[in-house]
């Protein structure tokens, strides 16, 4: 089987979720480091910044996600139509 094409929008849609999704977890381990206190300040500015990473990083994740997936299945499209595509082996 070769494939020639991919659905860019629906690639883009896919790894945008999955980014969001690693966003929570990178969100919430960096909310936990800095509501803690464990970043080594007294700074009550470390509670906000915790409560804001847990809201900004899977969004930030979830958009950049979305926009890099879906140039690179385009430019997957564009270079996969000049080299005939990729052979994968389903035995």
């Amino acid at each position: 089987m070769v494939i020639r094409r991919v659905g860019a929008l629906s690639c883009a849609k896919v790894a945008g979720l999955l980014y969001l999704i690693l966003g929570f977890v990178f969100g919430a381990c960096i909310s936990l480091f800095a509501m803690t206190g464990l970043a080594g300040s007294d700074n009550p500015m470390g509670f906000f910044f915790g409560g804001a990473a847990i809201v900004a990083l899977p969004i930030f994740y979830g958009v950049l996600g979305f926009l890099g997936t879906l140039v690179m299945a385009a430019l997957f499209n564009l270079v996969a139509g000049i080299t005939g595509g990729v052979e994968v082996d389903a035995s």
